[in-house]
């Protein structure tokens, strides 16, 4: 299975194989923090230049804390991977905001320099992280297996990086639904009315913006034009099938949300773990709207934390945080390296959902730069939010 991006041929090649509370105030992450060895930190860009990784270890250990923003426990298996991090470690993750947007992870930034509640790193959609690196907010750092992630899956200053992707899916409640919709075109059956949610506004949230452009590619827009999948929702809500709540792992088990348009790991992840509760949620990515992408990982500038961001970067990197991801029914980053290295989870990989036919072409800078800025544009008057 996999995904996404300008990325495109290294994340077309993954697909390939394989068938997204306030801290606390602590001094030790100050733009002045040092190694033992009188290293800056703030422009480490690779754990060579602290005197390799025990040095960075010992500095995130002494600084204690990682400041994460918007990581929901259930997206991805980040609440197994946070914990198996401060288990290795012994340094204590605090996780504001977690059902948050990329877009919020941006505000946070600029609204903290200097702050020591400011987020250390940040998990953020393609747009989300260009804009980012545009404005200047991300350090650049080089984790040790860099060289695994795809050339075209990474930012050539080394400022973010692919880490996990999956396909847009449309997630069911059988329970409450007769029948499950297979496609986008049976969204607009007048048996959901009031059914149809996204996870979030795609003005701000990239989950939902990816599916409002996988909705344009099954209504005959694509890459250049995402405005068919606008105009698909508008029609949907005129219809009177369109749901409003914003999804969560929340409205998914209380039944607000009885169909979801979601990343594929998630709304798989829901399955299992909804199962115990007399839940039936089924899963399908819609044929006509094939779509695919990957979030990125980046390092803010202004860390508060700075060591401890990038040794949480190696931790993810690592087999052990790139596995961990398949546990959430993503495809990691490093997935055809770890294939041909032997060190890939083979019966994790086998649980990944993947369509019939793989999402190879991805979108360049400019065409994500067109689409957000279309749906910021057109969003709200195609609903009349």
């Amino acid at each position: 299975m996999t995904v996404h991006r300008a990325r495109a041929a290294a994340a077309a090649a993954v697909l390939t194989a394989a068938a997204l509370s306030l801290t606390a105030c602590g001094s030790a992450g100050s733009s002045s923090a040092t190694t033992a060895g009188g290293k800056n930190i703030t422009t480490a860009t690779s754990a060579a230049d602290l005197g390799g990784m025990d040095a960075l270890v010992a500095a995130a250990k002494k600084e204690g804390n990682l400041h994460v923003i918007t990581l929901p426990r259930d997206w991805a298996n980040y609440g197994t991977l946070m914990d198996n991090f401060t288990k290795k470690y012994g340094i204590k993750i605090e996780d504001e905001n977690p059902d948050g947007s990329s877009q919020d992870e941006i505000n946070a930034i600029t609204s903290r320099k200097g702050q020591d509640r400011g987020p250390d790193v940040v998990d953020v959609g393609t747009a989300f992280a260009i804009s980012g690196a545009q404005q200047g907010l991300f350090a650049p750092y080089k984790v040790a297996g860099y060289d695994s992630i795809p050339a075209t899956m990474k930012a050539a200053d080394a400022t973010s990086y692919n880490d996990y992707g999956g396909y847009v899916s449309i997630g069911c409640n059988a329970k409450k639904v007769a029948v499950c919709p297979q496609t986008f075109a049976d969204l607009m059956k007048p048996d959901y009315k009031g059914m149809v949610a996204l996870n979030g506004n795609p003005t701000k949230a990239n989950a939902a913006l990816n599916a409002v452009w996988a909705a344009s590619v099954a209504n005959g827009g694509g890459l250049d034009n995402i405005q068919p999948g606008i105009d698909f929702f508008g029609k949907l809500k005129a219809a009177g099938n369109f749901n409003p709540v914003e999804a969560t792992s929340a409205t998914v088990e209380s039944g607000e949300t009885p169909i979801t348009i979601d990343w594929s790991y998630l709304n798989t992840g829901y399955t299992d773990k909804l199962a115990p509760k007399g839940i039936d949620w089924k899963v399908a990515i819609p044929s006509d709207g094939i779509w695919a992408n990957f979030y990125n990982q980046a390092i803010s500038k202004y860390a508060p934390h700075p060591a401890a961001a990038r040794l949480w970067e190696e931790y993810l990197y690592s087999a052990e945080g790139q596995n961990g991801f398949l546990g959430g029914f993503a495809t990691p980053a490093e997935f055809d390296a770890m294939k041909s290295a032997n060190t890939l989870d083979a019966g994790l990989a086998a649980k990944v959902p993947a369509p019939a036919k793989p999402f190879t072409t991805f979108p360049t800078q400019a065409q994500q730069d067109t689409a957000k800025a279309a749906v910021t544009a057109n969003w709200a008057k195609a609903i009349g939010g």
